[in-house]
């Protein structure tokens, strides 16, 4: 995988201090965990809190410190194997759904490894004469937004492994808030003309970019109509109370197999009329997004409300056209919030929206060589795009070309719906 470094780093300070900032991110996110916390791992496409810690720090390791810094040796050569997630070109990885078998290393073994990658990394970065000083610059930018990737994933795992747990663990606790009965303003749609666009990531105006959010390149869109918010609990209730889960004509072929096999009648976390949080089971907002769904029950919501899910081209074109190229990040959330809370119609809050777009590579799209090369492009296949960015989306992961993608059936991270429509070309009257 290749990371898109246009504006490097004015200072090597201000490089290391991002490094710095980030790793401790990662430790301040598991301070609400207990020891026994630290390797639970409910089903295998979750990871253990203390995985999450290693394996970034395998990143570092296995991707700047082994390749660059001259005389670097590893604690433990077996971390190689044990910390490694899917990269084959490094070697064979222990199994996924093994991982939380890893009682040893231990947590504070671990905390150990972290703190020699670091005293190493930090070493390294000050080296500004290094020969491949401009691979090492690239490649700590793409370990820092790969670390906060796994931020993200920390929240949604334990969330998962949490929710197994019939005590249904608090991760945090929250001041009590009232449930008001539903208040959302209907759904008022954003109309664009379509046309010939520009999607993808510009090169020349960013400090950084994962490569499958390029090449920059046009495609053409027929006009279309995309909704001014998130669906909301209130609105998902609805297509439940109207047999949603019960009528086939709703779902795709595999969404209703899915369903019927797993015996899902609500969203992830339901239970009555309250739901599962990170700051515990709690009743259910009505305004609040619905959240924790998967591709397919997103799809058939949106054909019982007489819509559709949009292209993912879509979806960017009209973030762009509304929110411009950049958008505010997220405040540290642990539950998405009402639309009536937001500024900025839940673009990049709250939830990663479905698109109905499969994630393929875009025209001109070539992995990098090497294992650095199978961050992204040995996944375009069987999954869907999702876009925008979530409650627990790290700072700097916002903005309009970033690609999310996951197996349609899959509904553990923070997804939910945007609705959209196709328009009569009579009545396209420049965008709203």
């Amino acid at each position: 995988m290749s990371a898109i470094t246009q504006q490097p780093f004015d200072t090597v300070t201000a490089l290391k201090k991002r490094y710095s900032v980030t790793r401790r991110q990662s430790l301040s996110a598991c301070e609400p965990l207990c020891a026994d916390d630290f390797n639970l791992q409910a089903e295998a496409f979750t990871s253990p809190p203390k995985w999450h810690l290693a394996h970034t720090s395998w990143f570092f390791e296995t991707f700047i410190l082994k390749p660059f810094s001259d005389g670097y040796q590893t604690p433990d050569p077996i971390y190689e194997v044990i910390f490694n997630s899917y990269y084959n070109g490094v070697g064979k990885p222990f199994a996924r759904g093994r991982r939380g078998l890893l009682s040893r290393p231990t947590v504070d073994q671990v905390l150990a490894y972290r703190e020699w990658v670091d005293r190493h990394m930090l070493e390294l970065l000050e080296d500004q004469q290094h020969r491949h000083r401009r691979t090492i610059e690239q490649r700590c930018r793409l370990g820092i937004e790969h670390e906060q990737q796994h931020q993200e994933l920390f929240y949604t795992d334990i969330k998962y492994s949490f929710y197994e747990n019939p005590v249904l663990p608090v991760f945090q606790k929250e001041e009590a808030v009232r449930v008001a009965s539903p208040t959302a303003k209907p759904v008022q749609w954003h109309r664009f003309d379509g046309g010939l666009v520009t999607i993808g990531i510009d090169e020349r105006n960013v400090a950084f970019s994962y490569d499958n959010e390029g090449p920059e390149h046009q495609c053409f869109l027929q006009p279309y109509a995309i909704a001014d918010r998130l669906v909301t609990n209130h609105e998902y209730q609805a297509f439940i109370d109207d047999g949603g889960y019960q009528r086939s004509e709703l779902w795709l072929a595999d969404g209703w197999s899915h369903i019927t096999q797993e015996g899902w009648q609500a969203p992830l976390y339901w239970q009555d009329d309250q739901e599962y949080t990170l700051n515990g089971l709690r009743q259910r907002r009505p305004d609040d997004p619905v959240t924790h769904l998967s591709g397919f029950e997103a799809d058939a919501f949106a054909t019982w409300a007489g819509c559709r899910l949009p292209t993912e081209a879509e979806w960017e074109h009209a973030a762009r056209q509304l929110m411009g190229e950049s958008a505010l990040d997220n405040a540290a959330e642990l539950h998405p919030k009402p639309a009536d809370r937001r500024e900025q119609g839940q673009w990049y809050t709250d939830c990663w929206q479905w698109t109905g777009s499969a994630y393929r590579p875009y025209p001109g799209f070539k992995p990098a060589s090497g294992a650095i090369g199978e961050y992204n492009g040995k996944f375009m296949c069987n999954q869907w795009v999702l876009r925008g960015a979530s409650c627990v989306t790290a700072a700097g992961h916002s903005r309009p070309s970033y690609r999310n993608f996951f197996y349609p059936h899959e509904r553990w991270q923070f997804s939910g719906v945007r609705l959209a429509k196709d328009i009569q070309a009579s009545k396209q009257k420049g965008d709203s």
